[in-house]
């Protein structure tokens, strides 16, 4: 097995903490980018694919360009309202910029990776390494040539086309490697060009190819500018479309194996669609108006409800295929503090929320008018699954042990109340009843003696999720046991002005994990549904600042060491950044 480690390229790229990094995408895969320009980790065709560039979690693999002079300080940005990045060296001799992306919108089967280096001031003197590694770094990268200053390659089934470094050398280790000398106000474009395909013939122009990246991107990001936060929330749109497939299903993150908390078992892979997730990120959409990932949210879950009905899966490929068993790869050692993971054990489980949550999506479709005929079997579907299963248990929101839910149950009646204003009277008055059936049996066995929701029947604590169904409507925010929850939230899952998940045991809160970011931005929803707009946007504002550089959140923040923790970007902390920056900005509506 060939590892970069032979070669030194683990020493020379070692892995940053989580902020550094940007993240590049298509729709259809993406691309980590750390602080020294490398590329340190993307799967290709596709999302769930084997990596290419697994430098991230201790396999061979990258493609880097980076100033020679190695000291320089870093920095970055996005154009607003895409996934094209900038990154900024400044170094002793000079200001450096390599303006990256990947071409846009993505091919399935041939990914483009778009890297133009530009001397801002003084010549700019790079270094680019390319090491192709296919199947978490298994394969090397062998057949190379170069026809016409374009160099080609294989690395397993996957074919390598690279311009613009026609003077490349192979190193010892097998990479290619090339410096660039590019003088003050001028430009030197690299293509990159990784498929499962044989290449067409002609290698893709660079110049054309930015034309249609930028223009593509310019179209797909709306405005947002009545929000709180129109920067912001363009940046929260655009990830949310970079993560989305041409065939309508967003991954939950573009990564796996980067660990929630340090050796303790906590590291998943989130390379798939999960149905809640999705949910969450139309509703978000939804908010804002009739926006094109609304569209892509509502067609990707109806095809699996069609499909699977009772049994539909937690999440599934973005192709609508199955997600494999969790397994691990002996070949790498992890980021640190992780171990590697491929799978997920959530294909097992059965989700009961999910239900509601696709029906408060097709309600947020239907008040925008783009819930069509052909999506009521469907939404009829999801009725039929919570009337035959909703008094089963579940693994919950947090994926973890069967049990009779509160905020399981609490969604399913929230999604049936906003689905019956779509529905024909002959349905609705029986969907409305059901509704009701559900919330009794929730008032039975999970109000709190101190009048508050508990998590379930046998586990009486308090529980973050517990404020989204009354964000949702499944009772009113009047409601007495709205107020005792929110208040015994506040009491007791909150540090620093951070907001957790749940107490998992006596230690303080920061021991046992990190904030949840999604908690944050509902708590700020919470407070907005309450009237006080000044506590909402308070927690919008702690909350929006608990991001990397690039602007991307992951799904934990340790509080104590400011640090991202998890699979990055996690998709649904950013729609629910985007929901408030759009809630907030008007008074509440339901």
């Amino acid at each position: 097995m060939a590892s970069s480690k032979a070669h030194g390229l683990d020493t020379e790229f070692p892995p940053y903490v989580l902020r550094e990094y940007a993240l590049l995408a298509d729709g259809e895969r993406g691309v980590l980018v750390g602080p020294r320009g490398d590329f340190a980790w993307m799967c290709a065709p596709a999302w769930h694919s084997d990596a290419i560039f697994s430098n991230l979690i201790g396999g061979a693999g990258l493609y880097a360009i980076a100033p020679t002079d190695n000291r320089f300080v870093w920095g970055g940005y996005y154009e607003e309202g895409s996934l094209i990045w900038h990154d900024r060296w400044v170094t002793t001799s000079g200001v450096i910029e390599c303006r990256e992306a990947l071409a846009f919108p993505g091919d399935p089967h041939t990914a483009v990776l778009l890297r133009r280096v530009m001397a801002q001031e003084g010549t700019a003197r790079v270094r680019v390494v390319l090491e192709a590694r296919a199947e978490f770094g298994r394969q090397t990268m062998g057949n190379v040539a170069k026809h016409d200053d374009v160099w080609t390659a294989r690395s397993g089934a996957l074919h390598l086309r690279l311009a613009g470094a026609p003077g490349a050398r192979r190193s010892r280790g097998g990479a290619l490697v090339a410096e660039l000398e590019i003088p003050e106000g001028d430009y030197c474009d690299l293509v990159l060009e990784i498929s499962d395909q044989a290449p067409c013939e002609n290698p893709v122009d660079a110049p054309t190819a930015w034309e249609g990246t930028e223009a593509s991107w310019a179209q797909a990001v709306p405005a947002f500018d009545a929000s709180v936060a129109p920067r912001d929330a363009r940046q929260a749109y655009a990830v949310l479309r970079g993560l989305t497939s041409s065939g309508g299903g967003m991954v939950a993150a573009a990564t796996m194996s980067l660990p929630e908390r340090a050796e303790a078992g906590r590291n998943y892979d989130y390379r798939y669609a999960w149905v809640r997730d999705q949910s969450y990120a139309g509703q978000a959409v939804a908010a804002a108006g009739a926006h094109h990932l609304l569209d892509d949210a509502v067609s990707f879950i109806s095809e699996r409800l069609l499909a699977d009905g009772p049994q539909l899966k937690p999440a599934y490929r973005i192709d609508g295929g199955p997600v494999p068993d969790e397994r691990s790869l002996s070949q790498l050692v992890g980021y640190p503090g992780g171990a590697d993971k491929v799978g997920n054990w959530v294909n097992k489980q059965f989700q009961l929320d999910g239900f509601g949550e696709v029906l408060l999506l097709f309600a947020a479709a239907g008040r925008r008018d783009h819930l069509d005929n052909a999506n009521w079997p469907a939404v009829e579907g999801a009725v039929a699954a919570i009337e035959d299963r909703w008094n089963e248990p579940d693994a919950g929101v947090w994926e973890i042990d069967n049990q009779h839910w509160a905020h399981s149950r609490l969604t399913c009646v929230a999604g049936l109340k906003a689905i019956v204003a779509q529905a024909p009277a002959s349905q609705g008055g029986s969907w409305s009843a059901l509704a009701d059936t559900i919330l009794a049996d929730v008032a039975r066995d999970c109000v709190h003696p101190s009048g508050r929701w508990q998590r379930s029947p046998g586990d009486d604590r308090v529980d973050a999720a517990l404020l989204l169904p009354t964000l949702r409507g499944a009772i009113s925010v009047e409601d007495p046991r709205s107020h005792a929850t929110s208040a015994a939230i506040e009491d007791e899952l909150i540090q620093d002005g951070y907001l957790y998940r749940f107490r998992q045991d006596s230690r303080p809160l920061a021991q046992a994990e990190g904030a949840f970011l999604l908690c944050g931005f509902v708590m700020a929803l919470a407070h907005h549904q309450q009237g006080r707009t000044a506590q909402a946007l308070a927690w919008f504002e702690r909350h929006r600042a608990a991001c990397g550089s690039a602007g991307l959140f992951s799904e934990e923040f340790d509080v104590v060491q400011r640090q991202l923790r998890g699979n990055i970007p996690q998709a649904f902390v950013h729609a629910l950044l985007l929901e408030c920056a759009v809630r907030l900005s008007e008074p509440w509506t339901d």
